[in-house]
């Protein structure tokens, strides 16, 4: 049976999995973005998936502030939890 203190280090993991995915994705979206020329990059921006990922990346932003909390959190001593 798993205790409560391995199911916050599984979130844990989980949540820094997909931030360093977030972190790699949106390098690789602007390293792209570099190779466009400036007609391919206006037209790009002026699509809805542009615009989902500007949306996207402003969430991530406000939950940054959470994901700091919870690493707070994990910093207590298990007798804590």
């Amino acid at each position: 049976m798993t205790t409560d203190r391995e199911q916050v280090g599984l979130a844990h993991s989980i949540i820094e999995s997909l931030v360093d995915h977030t972190r790699v994705v949106s390098d690789l979206i602007a390293l792209m973005a570099q190779a466009l020329d400036t007609d391919t990059s206006k037209a790009l921006t002026k699509t809805p998936q542009w615009e989902a990922y500007l949306e996207s990346r402003r969430n991530m932003e406000l939950v940054k502030e959470e994901i700091d909390k919870f690493a707070e959190f994990m910093k207590q001593e298990p007798k804590e939890l």
